[in-house]
C-alpha cells in the first residue's frame, strides 16, 4: 500500500489516530516499537534537532527532505506526516517540494497560511496570515501535484491555518470551508485552538466528513486535552509533535550537567537506555549474526 493510502486508512480506522513526533531515525524506531500507527516530522524538529536553529523559516525543503529520508529509510511501514511550513516559496517551489517529499517516502504534509517571509511558531505572537486566495493558490498547486504523482497519487495534503488567533471563530470556519471546497485540501489543521468547542463547531460546519487534526503541543496555547476528549469533539488526528524530543533534550542536559558537576555519570545512569534495550530496538544481534554468517565466524 502506498504511504498516502496507508495514512488515509489509519485515519479512518482510528478513534482517534495518535501521531507521534520523531525528529530522527532512531526516535522513529522507538515510536514504532512503542506501537505508533503514524509518525510526524515537524519543521521545529528539523530546525532544532538537526541544525540547532529556531523555527523561524530558516531551514528549507532540502533540510526537510534529508530528515524524511533518514526516517523512511528505516521505518517505511508507518505513514509519516511532514510539516512543510508555507511550501518554501512560490507555486513552482511548492510543486517541487511536494514532488520531493513524495519521492522521499512521506505519506502526507501540511501547508500553512502564514506569510512566507514572516514565518512564526503557531503558538507565538505576531503571526501574519495571507489572504484566502493566496492560500488557495498554495493548496491548488500542492493537491494538483499530489494527484498527478506517479509515485503516490494518494498523498495527503492537509491545510494548516492560523486563522483562529488572527480572525476568530468566524474567520476559521470561513477559511476552512474554502480550503476544502475551493483549495482541494484533504484534511484540516486548525492551529492554537484553546477549547474543545471550537473543534466541535468546525467538525459540524463541515458535516463531520473532513478529518481534523489537533496539535497537542506542550507549553503552547492548546490545553493538553486527552485523545478521548478530542475524539468526542470531532477530532480525527491528535498530534504530539515534540513530546519525545523535549523529554530527550531535558534528559541530555541533566546528564551533561551531572557529569560536569560530579566527574562521573553514576548519578544519572537510571535515566539512560540500557545497552540491551538499544540493541533490541536496532535489531543489533540480527545484523551481527548476518556478519558472522558472511564472514564465517
Amino acid at each position: 500500500m502506498k504511504p498516502g493510502s496507508l495514512f488515509r486508512k489509519v485515519v479512518r480506522e482510528s478513534t482517534p489516530l495518535q501521531c507521534l513526533g520523531t525528529v530522527n531515525a532512531y526516535s522513529a524506531l522507538l515510536a514504532k516499537r512503542a506501537g505508533a500507527k503514524s509518525l510526524y516530522l515537524s519543521g521545529s524538529g528539523v530546525a532544532t534537532a538537526s541544525y540547532g536553529l529556531p523555527d523561524l523559516g530558516i531551514t528549507n525543503a532540502t533540510d526537510v527532505c534529508i530528515d524524511i529520508n533518514r526516517i523512511t529509510s528505516c521505518v517505511s511501514d508507518i505513514p509519516l506526516l511532514v510539516d512543510i511550513d508555507t511550501g518554501f516559496g512560490n507555486a513552482l517551489s511548492i510543486k517541487r517540494t511536494i514532488e520531493s517529499i513524495i519521492k522521499q517516502g512521506a505519506a502526507a504534509c501540511h501547508i500553512e497560511d502564514q506569510e512566507d517571509g514572516n514565518k512564526r511558531c503557531g503558538h507565538r505572537p505576531n503571526k501574519s496570515i495571507v489572504p484566502v486566495n493566496e492560500m488557495l493558490d498554495r493548496l491548488r498547486i500542492a493537491t494538483k501535484t499530489a494527484r498527478e504523482s506517479d509515485i503516490d497519487n494518494e498523498f495527503v495534503v492537509m491545510a494548516r491555518t492560523d486563522a483562529y488567533g488572527n480572525e476568530g471563530m468566524d474567520g476559521l470556519l470561513k477559511r476552512c470551508e474554502q480550503y476544502i471546497n475551493a483549495g482541494g485540501a484533504d484534511m484540516l489543521f486548525p492551529e492554537a485552538v484553546n477549547d474543545l468547542e471550537t473543534y466541535y463547531k468546525l467538525n459540524q460546519s463541515l458535516g463531520g466528513e473532513v478529518p481534523i487534526l489537533a496539535n497537542i503541543t506542550e507549553f503552547g496555547k492548546t490545553p493538553l486535552f486527552s485523545a478521548q476528549e478530542l475524539f468526542e469533539s470531532g477530532v480525527s488526528i491528535v498530534l504530539y509533535p515534540l513530546s519525545a524530543h523535549r523529554a530527550m533534550a531535558k534528559a541530555a542536559f541533566t546528564v551533561f550537567q551531572s557529569i560536569i558537576e560530579n566527574g562521573h555519570q553514576r548519578e544519572v545512569v537510571d535515566l539512560m537506555q540500557t545497552r540491551d534495550d538499544l540493541y533490541e530496538t536496532l535489531q543489533y544481534h540480527e545484523y551481527e549474526e548476518l556478519m558472522d554468517n558472511l564472514y564465517g565466524k
